[in-house]
Protein backbone atom coordinates (compact mmCIF):
# COMPACT_ATOMS: atom_id res chain seq x y z
CA UNK A 1 0.00 0.00 0.00
CA UNK A 2 0.59 3.77 -0.39
CA UNK A 3 0.84 6.89 1.40
CA UNK A 4 -2.34 7.88 -0.87
CA UNK A 5 -3.67 4.32 -0.23
CA UNK A 6 -3.91 5.01 3.57
CA UNK A 7 -4.63 8.75 3.01
CA UNK A 8 -7.73 7.04 1.36
CA UNK A 9 -8.53 4.70 4.02
CA UNK A 10 -8.72 7.23 7.06
CA UNK A 11 -10.89 9.64 4.56
CA UNK A 12 -13.36 6.80 4.23
CA UNK A 13 -13.27 6.62 8.15
CA UNK A 14 -13.54 10.15 8.67
CA UNK A 15 -14.78 11.07 11.99
CA UNK A 16 -16.67 14.46 12.27
CA UNK A 17 -17.08 14.27 15.94
CA UNK A 18 -13.52 13.41 16.43
CA UNK A 19 -12.19 16.14 14.21
CA UNK A 20 -14.31 18.71 16.21
CA UNK A 21 -12.68 17.70 18.98
CA UNK A 22 -9.15 17.55 17.02
CA UNK A 23 -9.66 21.40 15.89
CA UNK A 24 -10.03 22.36 19.48
CA UNK A 25 -6.66 21.17 20.57
CA UNK A 26 -4.55 24.14 18.55
CA UNK A 27 -2.74 21.38 16.92
CA UNK A 28 -0.74 22.18 13.47
CA UNK A 29 -1.64 18.70 12.18
CA UNK A 30 -4.69 17.52 10.32
CA UNK A 31 -6.62 14.72 11.68
CA UNK A 32 -9.78 12.57 10.59
CA UNK A 33 -11.23 11.95 13.93
CA UNK A 34 -10.33 8.29 13.97
CA UNK A 35 -10.20 6.73 17.40
CA UNK A 36 -7.27 4.74 18.61
CA UNK A 37 -9.22 1.76 18.27
CA UNK A 38 -10.45 2.05 14.75
CA UNK A 39 -6.60 3.59 13.86
CA UNK A 40 -5.61 -0.33 14.79
CA UNK A 41 -7.84 -2.24 13.05
CA UNK A 42 -6.89 -0.01 10.19
CA UNK A 43 -2.65 -0.88 10.70
CA UNK A 44 -3.87 -4.51 11.25
CA UNK A 45 -5.58 -4.50 7.64
CA UNK A 46 -1.93 -2.68 6.23
CA UNK A 47 0.49 -4.79 8.05
CA UNK A 48 3.97 -3.76 9.29
CA UNK A 49 5.81 -2.36 6.34
CA UNK A 50 8.88 -0.16 7.64
CA UNK A 51 9.15 1.95 4.11
CA UNK A 52 5.93 2.97 4.62
CA UNK A 53 5.78 3.70 8.77
CA UNK A 54 8.59 6.14 7.93
CA UNK A 55 6.70 7.37 4.97
CA UNK A 56 3.58 8.24 7.11
CA UNK A 57 5.97 9.52 9.98
CA UNK A 58 6.34 12.37 7.90
CA UNK A 59 2.73 13.45 7.14
CA UNK A 60 1.29 16.50 8.56
CA UNK A 61 -1.71 14.05 9.10
CA UNK A 62 -1.92 12.84 12.99
CA UNK A 63 -3.48 9.69 12.42
CA UNK A 64 -1.30 8.71 9.54
CA UNK A 65 1.75 9.14 12.08
CA UNK A 66 -0.45 6.82 14.63
CA UNK A 67 -0.68 4.26 11.83
CA UNK A 68 3.14 5.01 11.26
CA UNK A 69 3.85 3.81 14.92
CA UNK A 70 1.60 0.46 14.56
CA UNK A 71 2.98 -0.47 11.43
CA UNK A 72 6.41 -0.30 11.48
CA UNK A 73 9.28 -3.19 12.25
CA UNK A 74 10.83 -3.79 15.34
CA UNK A 75 13.85 -4.95 13.61
CA UNK A 76 14.68 -2.31 11.21
CA UNK A 77 14.16 0.16 13.92
CA UNK A 78 17.38 2.01 15.54
CA UNK A 79 18.36 4.25 18.74
CA UNK A 80 18.98 6.82 16.34
CA UNK A 81 15.76 6.60 14.79
CA UNK A 82 13.88 6.52 18.30
CA UNK A 83 15.57 9.40 19.58
CA UNK A 84 14.64 11.86 16.24
CA UNK A 85 10.89 10.47 16.74
CA UNK A 86 11.13 11.23 20.30
CA UNK A 87 11.86 15.07 19.31
CA UNK A 88 8.88 15.23 17.12
CA UNK A 89 6.14 13.83 18.85
CA UNK A 90 4.13 17.36 18.60
CA UNK A 91 3.84 18.42 22.15
CA UNK A 92 3.37 14.94 23.70
CA UNK A 93 -0.01 14.39 21.43
CA UNK A 94 1.99 11.51 20.13
CA UNK A 95 4.00 10.05 22.98
CA UNK A 96 1.35 8.11 24.43
CA UNK A 97 0.95 5.94 21.30
CA UNK A 98 4.74 6.41 20.37
CA UNK A 99 5.82 4.43 23.56
CA UNK A 100 2.86 2.47 24.71
CA UNK A 101 -0.33 1.27 23.33
CA UNK A 102 1.29 -2.35 21.62
CA UNK A 103 2.98 0.02 19.19
CA UNK A 104 6.51 -0.88 17.43
CA UNK A 105 8.95 0.91 19.91
CA UNK A 106 8.07 -1.21 22.72
CA UNK A 107 8.63 -4.44 20.64
CA UNK A 108 12.82 -3.35 19.66
CA UNK A 109 15.32 -5.55 21.13
CA UNK A 110 17.06 -2.07 22.60
CA UNK A 111 14.03 -1.31 23.96
CA UNK A 112 14.51 -1.94 27.75
CA UNK A 113 17.88 -0.17 27.59
CA UNK A 114 16.22 2.94 25.79
CA UNK A 115 13.53 3.04 28.25
CA UNK A 116 16.69 2.62 31.25
CA UNK A 117 17.94 5.48 29.68
CA UNK A 118 15.18 8.17 29.49
CA UNK A 119 13.87 7.63 32.37
CA UNK A 120 16.76 9.00 34.11
CA UNK A 121 16.93 11.90 30.85
CA UNK A 122 17.43 15.40 31.88
CA UNK A 123 14.57 16.15 29.01
CA UNK A 124 10.87 15.59 30.59
CA UNK A 125 9.80 14.52 27.24
CA UNK A 126 12.24 11.45 27.23
CA UNK A 127 10.89 10.94 31.27
CA UNK A 128 7.68 10.48 29.52
CA UNK A 129 7.85 8.23 27.36
CA UNK A 130 10.81 6.31 29.26
CA UNK A 131 7.91 5.32 31.98
CA UNK A 132 5.51 4.57 29.32
CA UNK A 133 7.86 2.12 28.38
CA UNK A 134 8.54 0.79 31.35
CA UNK A 135 4.37 0.29 31.70
CA UNK A 136 4.15 -1.29 27.91
CA UNK A 137 7.37 -3.45 28.77
CA UNK A 138 5.77 -4.90 32.15
CA UNK A 139 3.26 -6.79 29.90
CA UNK A 140 6.49 -8.58 28.55
CA UNK A 141 6.74 -11.74 30.42
CA UNK A 142 9.18 -13.64 28.04
CA UNK A 143 12.42 -11.04 28.30
CA UNK A 144 14.12 -12.53 31.51
CA UNK A 145 16.36 -9.57 31.62
CA UNK A 146 12.65 -7.69 33.24
CA UNK A 147 12.77 -9.61 36.54
CA UNK A 148 11.46 -8.64 39.96
CA UNK A 149 14.64 -7.01 40.86
CA UNK A 150 14.41 -4.73 37.65
CA UNK A 151 10.92 -3.74 38.25
CA UNK A 152 11.21 -3.17 42.25
CA UNK A 153 13.82 -0.74 42.00
CA UNK A 154 11.40 1.21 39.34
CA UNK A 155 8.76 0.97 42.07
CA UNK A 156 11.32 2.85 44.78
CA UNK A 157 12.25 4.89 42.30
CA UNK A 158 8.55 6.35 41.15
CA UNK A 159 7.47 6.26 45.15
CA UNK A 160 10.88 8.85 45.83
CA UNK A 161 10.36 11.03 42.92
CA UNK A 162 7.06 10.77 41.32
CA UNK A 163 5.70 13.76 43.51
CA UNK A 164 8.57 15.87 42.45
CA UNK A 165 7.83 15.35 38.32
CA UNK A 166 6.45 17.66 35.23
CA UNK A 167 2.67 16.74 34.76
CA UNK A 168 3.05 14.69 31.92
CA UNK A 169 5.53 12.61 33.68
CA UNK A 170 3.62 11.61 36.80
CA UNK A 171 0.82 10.66 34.59
CA UNK A 172 3.39 8.39 32.65
CA UNK A 173 4.58 7.55 36.27
CA UNK A 174 1.37 6.45 37.31
CA UNK A 175 0.70 3.57 34.40
CA UNK A 176 4.33 2.12 34.95
CA UNK A 177 3.60 1.70 38.67
CA UNK A 178 0.24 0.13 37.70
CA UNK A 179 1.69 -2.06 35.04
CA UNK A 180 4.48 -3.15 37.16
CA UNK A 181 2.00 -3.97 40.19
CA UNK A 182 0.18 -6.15 37.79
CA UNK A 183 2.44 -8.70 36.78
CA UNK A 184 3.00 -10.52 39.86
CA UNK A 185 1.74 -10.81 43.62
CA UNK A 186 5.49 -9.71 45.05
CA UNK A 187 5.15 -6.83 42.90
CA UNK A 188 2.03 -6.35 43.80
CA UNK A 189 2.74 -5.72 47.42
CA UNK A 190 6.03 -3.27 46.48
CA UNK A 191 3.52 -1.11 43.92
CA UNK A 192 0.64 -0.97 46.65
CA UNK A 193 3.00 -0.03 49.27
CA UNK A 194 4.17 2.45 47.30
CA UNK A 195 0.98 3.61 45.67
CA UNK A 196 0.30 4.43 49.48
CA UNK A 197 3.49 6.53 50.34
CA UNK A 198 2.41 8.68 47.20
CA UNK A 199 -0.53 9.30 48.04
CA UNK A 200 -2.78 11.57 46.04
CA UNK A 201 -1.52 12.12 42.41
CA UNK A 202 -2.41 15.12 40.67
CA UNK A 203 -2.25 15.34 37.00
CA UNK A 204 -3.95 18.62 34.78
CA UNK A 205 -5.11 16.91 31.42
CA UNK A 206 -6.47 20.29 30.36
CA UNK A 207 -10.27 20.19 29.11
CA UNK A 208 -10.66 16.83 28.06
CA UNK A 209 -12.42 15.98 31.24
CA UNK A 210 -9.67 13.25 32.13
CA UNK A 211 -9.32 11.75 35.64
CA UNK A 212 -5.37 10.47 37.29
CA UNK A 213 -5.30 7.14 37.44
CA UNK A 214 -6.33 5.70 40.40
CA UNK A 215 -3.17 3.22 40.73
CA UNK A 216 -4.20 1.23 44.46
CA UNK A 217 -7.65 0.81 42.90
CA UNK A 218 -6.63 -0.83 39.56
CA UNK A 219 -3.81 -2.91 41.99
CA UNK A 220 -6.69 -3.92 44.78
CA UNK A 221 -9.02 -5.50 42.36
CA UNK A 222 -10.32 -9.10 43.22
CA UNK A 223 -9.92 -10.23 39.66
CA UNK A 224 -6.25 -9.55 40.26
CA UNK A 225 -6.49 -11.34 43.84
CA UNK A 226 -8.37 -14.09 41.88
CA UNK A 227 -5.37 -13.83 39.20
CA UNK A 228 -2.63 -14.22 41.62
CA UNK A 229 -4.53 -16.98 43.70
CA UNK A 230 -4.87 -19.03 40.61
CA UNK A 231 -1.15 -18.89 39.67
CA UNK A 232 -0.43 -19.95 43.30
CA UNK A 233 -2.54 -22.67 43.05
CA UNK A 234 -1.02 -23.40 39.73
CA UNK A 235 2.29 -23.49 40.89
CA UNK A 236 1.89 -25.60 44.13
CA UNK A 237 0.13 -28.24 41.45
CA UNK A 238 2.91 -28.08 39.83
CA UNK A 239 5.84 -28.65 42.66
CA UNK A 240 3.43 -31.63 44.08
CA UNK A 241 4.00 -33.23 40.89
CA UNK A 242 7.67 -33.06 40.13
CA UNK A 243 7.84 -34.20 44.17
CA UNK A 244 5.71 -37.23 43.26
CA UNK A 245 7.85 -37.53 40.02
Amino acid sequence: MTKSDIVALLEAHKDERGVKHWQGLGSALSSYGIGLTQLRKIAKIIGRNHALAQTLWRSDIYDAKVISLLIDEPEKLTVEMAERQVEELESGMLAHVFASCDATLAKAEFSVGLAVSWTVSKDAMRRRCGFLLLYELSKDKENKALDDVFFLGYIVHIQDELQNEENWVRDAMSAALMGIGRRNRILNTAAIRAAKAIGRIEVDYGHNGCKPLDVLKHLTTNRLRSKFDRRDVERFVFRKHMDVD
